[in-house]
Parts: structure tokens; C-alpha cells; sequence
């Protein structure tokens, strides 16, 4: 067991006073962020916003919450689906259920999971902080950016390369348009100038 991983489960599973230690769970989901078909939705993936997290345990109204569903946000993860977010959050609901954790915090978790689809922008602040820290590798030193880039074509390595040029700009545009990328103040002012710039040079990298 990774030492970060194991610090960061325990804060959480008892910051949120679920009984036992999860441990069981905890396992299930890092077999899950191993899984072969994944390139960038991973183990180091995981360990990223982790670590951010750490840096950040401040900025949300409940960090417990928050830094669980960092935990489950891509805990499902099937190539092609649609479902991603909804099952990992059902999973979350089904796991914390049973632990006497209560109901008003697993539905914010469940929504926390739902708001990394990136559909609309976070409402909440902890919202705001769990999908700047996801969205955080777009603002991710130009090296570190370029080895994401081709660990989310490996992942799609069966898509035609014009499909996936037209999605993946498509995608990069959203985040482009948007008046701020990060919502909180710590993340803006670290990442939005560097996310902007990787950005506008991926979509024209793509011919965009």
C-alpha cells in the first residue's frame, strides 16, 4: 500500500465517521484505477489529485466528502460508456450506505461524483474545488501536459483518428470558452494562464 493512498483513505473514511476502515473498498478501488484499458484515468491520476488535494484541504466546507469522492469519481471507468460518473457515484452511495454514514452526506458525495462529467459548471464550493482538481492537468506543466494528451489517445487508441480529433477539440473548446477554467482562487491563479496556453495549442495541434 502506497503510503499518500493510505493516509488520504483513513482521513477520509473517518472524517466522514464511516464505520470499520474501508479498507475492503479502498482496495476494490485501486484494483479498478489499475485496470489494463486505462492510459490516463489511473493509479497516477488518482495520486495527482490526491496530492493536490492535500494542498487544498482548506479551501472546501466539508474535505471529508470531497476528498472521498476523489476517491470514486473515476472508479468506473468502461471506454465507450455514458454511464461513468452514475455508476461510480452508485457505487459510492452502495459503499457508504451500510457504514452509518449519514444520508444528507452521501447524496452531496453522489452529487460531488456527478459534477466531474463536466456538463455544466460546479455550483457548489466543494464542487468548485473537487473539479478543479480534476480539471487541474489541463494547467499541468507543458511536459506532463503533452504525456496526458497521449495517455487519453491511448485510451481511445480504437477511435478513428478524424473522430477523435473532432470530439477531442470539441471537448478542449468547452473548457476554452468558458470565462475561468478554475473556480477556486488558489487553482486560478496556479493554473488557468498555463491551461489556457496547453490548451489553444492542442486544438490546433488537432487542426482546430
Amino acid at each position: 500500500m502506497n503510503p499518500p493512498f493510505d493516509a488520504s483513505w483513513n482521513r477520509a473514511w473517518h472524517g466522514l465517521q464511516a464505520a470499520g476502515d474501508g479498507h475492503v473498498v479502498r482496495d476494490a478501488l485501486l484494483a479498478r484505477y489499475a485496470e489494463p484499458h486505462r492510459r490516463y484515468h489511473t493509479l497516477q491520476h488518482l495520486a495527482e489529485c490526491l496530492s493536490l488535494f492535500d494542498t487544498l484541504r482548506d479551501a472546501p466546507d466539508r474535505p471529508a466528502e470531497v476528498e472521498l469522492a476523489l476517491w470514486f469519481h473515476d472508479a468506473v471507468y468502461d471506454l465507450g460508456s455514458a454511464e461513468n460518473e452514475s455508476r461510480s457515484a452508485a457505487w459510492a452511495r452502495e459503499a457508504l450506505g451500510a457504514t452509518g454514514v449519514a444520508i444528507d452526506a452521501i447524496a452531496r458525495i453522489d452529487a460531488l461524483v456527478m459534477a466531474t462529467r463536466h456538463a455544466t459548471l460546479p455550483r457548489t464550493r466543494d464542487e468548485q474545488v473537487l473539479v478543479d482538481i480534476d480539471l487541474a492537468i489541463l494547467g499541468a506543466a507543458p511536459e506532463r501536459f503533452a504525456e496526458y494528451e497521449q495517455q487519453i489517445r491511448g485510451e481511445y487508441a480504437h477511435v478513428p483518428s478524424l473522430l477523435f480529433g473532432a470530439r477531442r477539440r470539441a471537448l478542449l473548446q468547452s473548457f476554452l470558452d468558458r470565462a475561468s477554467i478554475y473556480s477556486t482562487p488558489a487553482l486560478h491563479r496556479r493554473l488557468e494562464a498555463r491551461a489556457r496556453a496547453n490548451l489553444a495549442r492542442s486544438i490546433a495541434a488537432l487542426g482546430g
